[in-house]
C-alpha cells in the first residue's frame, strides 16, 4: 500500500482518538472538500457512498470500520436489518427492489471520523488538512457561508447522483431541480428549458398574500397542490428537498413549471380565504 504524504501533520488525526473528537462536529468540512451525496433521505450514506467519497474502495472502508468499530458506533453509524431495515427504506425511499439483507449507515458525523482515520486516500488528507489549518483561519462569516454552500450541494448531489443510483422516478426532473439548485448557489439563470424551472408554494404565493397570512396560504396551497399532482401522476408524492424557512432547513415540496396549472388551479381556491393583494401593495416583492 502506497502511503499519502504527510507535509501538513494531518497525521496527527489518525493516531489521536482525543483530536479526532474535538473537530468531530466540523462536518461542514466534507463539502468544502468535496461535494458529498447522501442517500434520498438527506441524513445518510452507504458503505458504497462513503468509499465514492474518498475515493477508495470498499475494502478500505471496511478495514476502518472493523479496526475502529466502537467509534464510529459511538458518532453513529448503525448497521439495519429485518424490519428495521425494511422501515427504512418505505422512509428513505430506496427502491423496493433493493434485496440486501443488511444496510450499514453512515451519518454525516460518521463519515468524516472516516476520513479522519482513513491513511490510503488523499480525499482524507485533504478533509484532516482543512480540519487542522484552514479551520483554524477561517472567519466567523466565512464559515457560515461555507455551510449555506455545503446545504445546497447536499440538494444537488442528493438529487442528481443518489436519486438517479436508487432508481427513483421523474429522473429528468429530478436533473432539472438540481441544475436550478446549483444556478442558484451561484447566483446565476439555470441554463434548462423554462418550463422545467422549479417552484414551491413559498415562491408562488410570493407577492400575492400578505406576510402575516403566507404561513397559513402555504399550508393550504401545499395540501391543495399535492392532492392535485398526485391525481395526475396516478397518487406519486411530489418530489421533496430542503429549502430554508426562517433560518431552518425544512423539507418542502417542489414542482416545475410544467404543472403550474396546479398552482393556477389551487389558488383559485386558496385565494378565496385571504385578502389578496398585488406586488406592488406588499412593497414590490417580487
Amino acid at each position: 500500500m502506497t502511503m499519502v504524504p504527510d507535509p501538513s501533520g494531518e497525521l496527527i488525526l489518525t493516531e489521536s482518538r482525543t483530536m479526532r473528537a474535538q473537530t468531530a462536529g466540523r462536518v461542514d468540512v466534507l463539502d468544502k472538500v468535496k461535494a458529498l451525496a447522501l442517500l434520498p433521505d438527506g441524513v445518510h450514506a452507504t458503505t458504497e457512498i462513503v468509499a465514492s467519497y474518498y475515493e477508495v474502495g470498499l475494502d478500505a472502508i471496511e478495514s476502518v470500520v472493523r479496526r475502529h468499530r466502537e467509534e464510529l458506533t459511538e458518532n453513529g453509524m448503525d448497521t439495519l436489518r429485518g424490519d428495521a431495515l425494511r422501515s427504512f427504506k418505505e422512509t428513505a425511499n430506496l427502491t423496493a427492489s433493493s434485496r440486501r439483507n443488511s444496510l450499514r449507515l453512515f451519518t454525516r458525523r460518521t463519515i468524516l471520523n472516516v476520513g479522519q482515520l482513513l491513511t490510503e486516500s488523499d480525499v482524507a488528507r485533504q478533509v484532516r488538512t482543512y480540519l487542522l489549518d484552514v479551520e483554524e483561519i477561517a472567519t466567523p462569516a466565512q464559515r457560515v457561508e461555507g455551510v449555506e454552500r455545503a446545504q445546497l450541494a447536499r440538494e444537488r448531489l442528493t438529487a442528481m447522483g443518489v436519486a438517479k443510483q436508487f432508481g427513483l422516478v421523474n429522473a429528468s426532473y429530478v436533473e432539472a431541480m438540481a441544475r436550478t439548485e446549483l444556478a442558484r448557489m451561484n447566483g446565476e439563470e439555470p441554463d434548462i428549458d423554462p418550463a422545467d424551472m422549479t417552484i414551491t408554494c413559498d415562491e408562488y404565493l410570493d407577492g400575492r398574500v400578505a406576510e402575516a397570512d403566507l404561513r397559513s396560504a402555504r399550508t393550504r396551497m401545499g395540501k391543495t397542490v399535492a392532492a392535485l399532482y398526485r391525481a395526475r401522476y396516478d397518487g406519486k408524492d411530489p418530489q421533496k428537498i430542503k429549502r430554508p424557512i426562517h433560518g431552518v432547513h425544512r423539507e418542502v415540496a417542489v414542482y416545475t413549471h410544467r404543472d403550474i396549472d396546479l398552482f393556477d388551479t389551487a389558488w383559485a381556491e386558496v385565494s378565496k380565504h385571504y385578502d389578496v393583494q398585488d406586488r406592488f401593495d406588499l412593497g414590490g416583492a417580487a
